[in-house]
This record gives C-alpha cells, sequence and structure tokens, in this order.
C-alpha cells in the first residue's frame, strides 16, 4: 500500500478525534497548551495502538477469508465512513465535549475514536499489508490533527465541526471502495 493511500486512511481515521479535540476546545474556559498535549497525546496514541491489534487480530483469520478479503475490507471501511457521517449528522455534539482534567473521560474517548482504527488494522492485515508505518503514520496525523483541533475549537470550531466528520466518512469510503476496485481489476 502506498504512502499516499495510508496518508488518507490516517486522515479519515483522525476526523473523529479531530472533532472531539473540537469540541474540546470549544468547551475549554482558558486554553492550556498542555491540555491540548494531553489531548493528542490520548488520541494519536490510541490511533496508533488500535490498527496493531486490530492487525494481530486479523492475522488468525487470514488464512480463511483470503479469497474474499477485499470485501471485507470494504465493508469496513465502507461501514465505518458511513458510521461516521451518520454520528456527525444525528449525534449532538455536545455529547462529544470533554474536560481535559478528566483522565477516565479521556480514555473513555480515546478509545471510542479509535475503535475505527482497530478495524481498519483488521482490513491491513487481510490485505497483508506491513502494519507498523501505517500504524504510526495514523497516529502521528491524528496528534497533529487533535492538538490543532483543540486550538481550532477554541476560536473557530462551531462553524465546521460536522463537516469534518463527514468528509473523513467519505474519505474512507472512497479507500474502500478503491480497495475494491483494485482486486476485482486482477
Amino acid at each position: 500500500m502506498d504512502f499516499l493511500t495510508i496518508f488518507f486512511i490516517a486522515l479519515g481515521l483522525a476526523m473523529d478525534a479531530f472533532a472531539v479535540s473540537i469540541a474540546s476546545g470549544l468547551s475549554m474556559e482558558r486554553l492550556r497548551i498542555r491540555y491540548a498535549l494531553r489531548i493528542a497525546l490520548f488520541f494519536g496514541g490510541f490511533q496508533a495502538l488500535m490498527p496493531i491489534l486490530g492487525f494481530m487480530a486479523g492475522l488468525s483469520v487470514r488464512e480463511f477469508i483470503s479469497g474474499f478479503d477485499h470485501w471485507i475490507a470494504f465493508g469496513l471501511l465502507l461501514f465505518i465512513g458511513s458510521k461516521m457521517i451518520y454520528e456527525s449528522i444525528f449525534l449532538n455534539g455536545n455529547d462529544k465535549k470533554m474536560d481535559p482534567h478528566d483522565i477516565q473521560m479521556l480514555l473513555v474517548l480515546s478509545v471510542a475514536t479509535s475503535i475505527d482504527a482497530l478495524a481498519v488494522g483488521i482490513s491491513l492485515s487481510l490485505l497483508k499489508v506491513e502494519i507498523l508505518l501505517p500504524a504510526l503514520i495514523i497516529g502521528v496525523v491524528t496528534f497533529v490533527l487533535s492538538y490543532l483541533g483543540v486550538f481550532i475549537g477554541r476560536s473557530i470550531g462551531h462553524l465546521f465541526e460536522k463537516k469534518i466528520e463527514i468528509l473523513g466518512g467519505l474519505v474512507l469510503i472512497g479507500i474502500g471502495t478503491k480497495i475494491l476496485i483494485e482486486h476485482l481489476g486482477r
């Protein structure tokens, strides 16, 4: 898998964390760099870890589903992308706000925003893609976007929070479609 595809997967996966970071910035009375770093470290760290866990889980089933793995990768990315779009349209943005002092809430939101990365890790395993570089890229992209998201949320986040999640969902659906078309063309 080429770098550009991995980068776009990372962007798509980071959109949930980015949107939550924007919502967090909106809810902060005073913006502090250490809180933005804490949010970014949690989100980026979980986004890097989850694909590795998914990859390891996918290794155990790869032999059994190698004939239709591209359909599974497509289905997972379609599901994840559709879920992101649905949640951005129908869920209240206030449900995603957090207090950066509350480590338990930060852990819950980190896991919740990185579940999609677990499914992508499974997909990458099925496609026989080495996982370390994609996991690193996913983690770094999420870290940077989450860090910036807190600052954006504090200043202008109310203007485009939902649009970011919709874009991320569309990117993941597009990548799933690309994988399916490439495998069907072989």
